[in-house]
């Protein structure tokens, strides 16, 4: 059990380009000395359409986002959620990536350390070729 206060984090977004793309959900799941203390999520409008493979992909079309809050909106309760804590994620850079970039955008620098599960699967199983299934 890690000892430490932990964020598992998780993203959906409109396609891969962290400086292009941008979020459509975000997902937080706080963790600290193994004891549950919050889940949150929230739709977030990304201010450009979903593509639709994305929407096909995610389940997440421009209706569901067109009343969400920009994520301008809530940067503020997220950062609050995330400073501090180390971020996991599966294939972290994506996600981490991500949220950097829309902080940024914002005029906020976002700095977290990140463990990410992808590397820890490959390195715990690395007779398996996959890592992106249970």
């Amino acid at each position: 059990m890690l000892d430490e206060h932990v964020v598992f984090v998780d993203l959906e977004t409109t396609g891969a380009t962290a400086t292009h793309d941008r979020i459509t959900e975000v997902g937080v799941i706080e963790v600290n000395r193994g004891r549950l203390i919050s889940e949150w999520s929230t739709l977030v409008n990304p201010g450009m359409s979903i593509p639709p493979m994305i929407q096909a992909l995610t389940g997440i079309t421009n209706p569901m986002v067109a009343l969400a809050p920009a994520f301008e909106d809530i940067q503020h309760e997220l950062l609050q959620r995330l400073q501090g804590k180390l971020f996991i994620a599966h294939n972290a850079r994506f996600d981490y990536g991500f949220l950097k970039n829309e902080f940024r955008r914002c005029n906020v620098t976002f700095n977290a350390r990140v463990l990410c599960t992808v590397k820890l699967s490959r390195k715990l199983y690395p007779q398996h070729a996959r890592h992106n299934q249970i």
